[in-house]
């Protein structure tokens, strides 16, 4: 072979997904012998989160279908396929190129078994590191250096005077309501928490942002909707601790390496995405809840008639969790 090996890694979705990519596509590139040129798939609204990885020799999106770029990713010879999505679409890509490829086991059946019967034949393996089974065949390992997050220089984010002491950033959104920590809560927080806070978020959490910072304007600043997720991951990568939920943001905090204390409620850290790496983090589950899981994605819950299993944590459970970190921390 005159050139290193080219290999298209798959993974469409979401942010939180493919930031747990990251230490493939760093193992791929710096221990494949001969070198390897690293191409990535995804949906076109996650590009972002890779585009500026520099682990990574071009990234391709779709909007919906694969068939957009079939031609295109023929053209480019692949020697290797490594499937990190193992659904449908991916399916389809290994099926039109015809190479050889490695592929994620996802595991639904023993998902599926936990979360209807509550029983579990989950491995205690994290996904990352199921993730790197995938390239065993190239003798290729995990280097133990934790997650990736590489934020353009232009989307960098500088904070004010009265931020540069330190803060508590509360990533306040989720894509799913079983992983959404409820308002009232959040609010309890942020009135017996009296340092700094600064809230990141999409277009959805602005009013969330609006009614925390409505506690204490002085002191609890609203970013949601406000920031791109390069910039909101720059707000994550200068606070002292970071308060967020089962989501794409608690990823790029353990990313960071920002002490982090996660809220789980609908789903649990047995499905293997726990925050991954080396650093300090808290993870609170709501006690005496027997039926959790409710659901894979979090997107339904058991115990909708006495509130959603996340409200079942209460405020200062949270408190003393970020107390904790900032205290070990001397932050």
């Amino acid at each position: 072979m005159n050139r290193p090996a080219r290999f298209l890694v798959i993974r469409f979705s979401s942010i939180g997904d493919i930031v747990l990519t990251t230490p493939v596509l760093r193992a791929l590139k710096t221990q494949i012998e001969g070198g390897a040129e690293v191409h990535f798939l995804t949906k076109k609204s996650f590009a972002s989160v890779v585009e500026s990885n520099p682990y990574v020799d071009k990234v391709h999106t779709i909007e919906i279908a694969t068939a957009e770029v079939t031609d295109e990713l023929k053209d480019l010879h692949f020697d290797y396929i490594i499937d990190l999505h193992a659904n449908i679409r991916s399916t389809m890509v290994k099926r039109n190129l015809k190479i050889l490829d490695f592929t994620f086991k996802k595991l639904n059946i023993e998902k599926w078994l936990l979360v209807n019967f509550g029983i579990d034949k989950m491995p205690t393996t994290h996904i990352v590191d199921r993730y790197m089974d995938t390239l065993k065949a190239f003798g290729v390992q995990g280097d133990g250096q934790g997650l990736d997050y590489f934020i353009p220089q232009s989307e960098e984010v500088t904070l004010g005077d009265e931020l540069s002491h330190g803060y508590l950033c509360i990533a306040a959104g989720a894509a799913h309501i079983g992983k959404r920590i409820p308002t009232e809560t959040l609010e309890d927080v942020c009135k017996t928490f009296h340092g700094k806070v600064v809230i990141v978020g999409g277009n959805d959490d602005i009013e969330v942002g609006n009614t925390l910072a409505s506690i204490a304007p002085d002191r609890i600043f609203n970013e949601a909707g406000k920031r791109s997720i390069h910039a909101s991951a720059s707000i994550i990568r200068q606070s002292s601790v970071v308060l967020a939920g089962d989501t794409g943001m608690m990823h790029i905090a353990a990313a960071f390496k920002r002490p982090l204390v996660s809220v789980w409620g609908c789903t649990v850290p047995e499905f293997g995405m726990s925050p991954y790496g080396d650093f300090e983090n808290i993870i609170l589950e709501p006690k005496n809840l027997s039926k959790r899981p409710c659901s894979k994605l979090g997107d339904r819950c058991k115990y909708e008639k006495a509130g959603r299993c996340i409200t079942h944590i209460p405020a200062s459970e949270i408190l003393n969790a970020i107390n904790r970190l900032l205290l070990e921390n001397r932050l």
